[in-house]
């Protein structure tokens, strides 16, 4: 694989005391995601974010990026992508926080689509748990020949999760959301989680919200104001 970077936008305040990670979908890049810190800048004034660019050429979309190649021809390509592309995405998550001085405790993980399963993926399972995962119209994906029982050793350790989707979503159909909030319950992991009514695949107003008092919350931070 190839390094891993992004843009990234600085603290409002000016000194680090949380990062939030943003992982795009695939055929995008860490661009489209971005913007997603300048709307929640106000809420989480203490917040470092960066959106990296996943680092595989996406073989769909010519100017995109993929986390890893998905098909949809083979079943087993999910758990095989997020194992593959996990270890570098580690590697640049403990160097962002290396970067602000802070511990893995002040890490959060948004994903959308093909990025809302790696950060499923990882938050569960990094040695530290994250504040919080953020993930919008994903899949929590299970590991090839298991069902929800083999989540059960992450539960004492899971991170707060809120899951987000569309309920109209063409893409990563409403029934994957039903089935990753129903995964993670069996498996005793908590979740919050919101279905946007009329939504395709996409984040809209509301989820945006959600998404920012979640992060809040999980951080420790006042209820945002205006929110």
């Amino acid at each position: 694989m190839a390094s891993i970077d992004g843009p990234r936008l600085a603290p409002q305040s000016g000194v680090a005391k949380q990062l939030v990670v943003f992982l795009h979908g695939l055929g995008a890049d860490g661009n489209d995601l971005i913007e997603l810190g300048e709307q929640w800048r106000a809420w989480l004034p203490d917040a470092a974010f960066v959106a990296p660019h996943a680092p595989d050429p996406c073989s769909n979309v010519p100017m995109g990026r993929e986390w890893f190649p998905l098909t949809l021809t083979d079943p087993r390509e999910f758990w095989r992508g997020v194992t593959y592309a996990a270890p570098a995405l580690n590697a640049f998550l403990d160097q962002e926080l290396a970067r602000h001085a802070l511990p893995p405790s002040k890490l959060a993980l948004v994903g959308f689509s093909q990025g809302a399963m790696m950060a499923l993926h990882l938050g569960l399972r990094r040695p530290t748990p994250p504040a919080a995962v953020v993930g919008y119209s994903g899949l929590l994906v299970l590991e090839d020949g298991e069902g929800p029982e083999g989540l059960m050793p992450l539960a004492r350790t899971a991170p707060p999760i809120l899951l987000i989707h569309g309920d109209q979503d063409d893409v990563v159909p409403a029934e994957m959301f039903f089935f990753s909030k129903d995964a993670l319950s069996a498996a005793e992991i908590p979740c919050q989680w919101h279905l946007s009514a009329g939504l395709a695949h996409g984040i809209d107003g509301e989820g945006l919200r959600q998404g920012g008092i979640f992060l809040a919350q999980s951080f420790g931070l006042p209820y945002p104001a205006n929110a």
